[in-house]
């Protein structure tokens, strides 16, 4: 609860982000991690197109949609995942009828840029485990956050799951994973395409056959409590300004544009 009751004083005290800005014109949207790059940039777009000021929170999706449902004062829910989306359906923290599926991503084996280890073909004769050494390979939490279910998908589907598992640190969320391996703290992480691509520290060296996982989708919907911002946001969000940004990211572009 703590981001809901941090936003939520942000929210009551239009003076703290500038009197130029009404309060009925500005904006909270909870995102997965993995979106921080592209969506700070996006958002910084809608601001200057529509005048309008977007505070966005990032977390791991079902950290999220759970802050949601406790009563966070977000409008606009994007998660990394269809299931914490369907999980925000069934509690009636969001409205289904707004979902749209926004973006697709590639699930990859990173190390840090610097390691010698070479670029490797990820399939049922790799051995995951001997390759990260003494180390641990890193991931998000495969019980609640989305890279670590997909992660867990794919092991299980190439048959690497029993010798990785004991092998794996899982963290609260991607982010977290990419700076691991970027700080050398860990020798192999598992984390989107998009990630890497942000981090310099870090070089993929191995992508997950696609058909080894569920795919990587990103579903953005209002909010039970969305206002009329909301909506305009999620248009935005599918215009062709906001798909370029998403594209130079490395995200694959799901939604028709508007």
């Amino acid at each position: 609860m703590k981001y809901a009751l941090v936003l939520l004083a942000l929210w009551l005290a239009p003076g703290l982000c500038g009197h130029a800005v009404a309060q009925d014109q500005r904006l909270i949207v909870f995102a997965a991690a993995s979106l921080k790059d592209a969506l700070d940039e996006v958002n910084a777009a809608y601001t200057k197109a529509k005048s309008a000021q977007v505070t966005a929170s990032y977390a791991g999706s079902s950290q999220l949609i759970k802050q949601i449902e406790q009563g966070a004062p977000a409008e606009v829910f994007i998660s990394a995942d269809l299931e914490s989306m369907q999980y925000g359906f069934r509690n009636k923290a969001v409205q289904e009828s707004t979902r749209i599926d926004l973006l697709g991503n590639k699930l990859v084996l990173i190390a840090a840029a610097d390691a010698a280890i070479r670029r490797v073909e990820i399939g049922p004769g790799l051995d995951l485990a001997a390759l990260a050494g003494k180390g641990r390979i890193v991931t998000g939490d495969v019980r609640a956050v989305p890279v670590g279910r997909y992660a867990q998908a794919a092991l299980e589907k190439l048959a690497l799951w029993p010798s990785v598992q004991g092998k794996l640190a899982m963290v609260e969320n991607v982010r977290v994973a990419l700076a691991l391996v970027a700080r050398g703290e860990a020798p192999l992480g598992i984390v989107y395409e998009t990630d890497a691509r942000a981090e310099p520290k870090v070089k993929v060296i191995g992508v997950f056959p696609s058909d080894s996982h569920p795919p990587i989708v990103y579903p953005a919907a209002l909010t039970a409590g969305a206002k009329s911002g909301g909506a305009a946001y999620l248009e935005f969000l599918q215009s062709p300004l906001a798909r370029g940004i998403f594209e130079k990211r490395g995200f694959i572009f799901l939604a028709r544009s508007s």
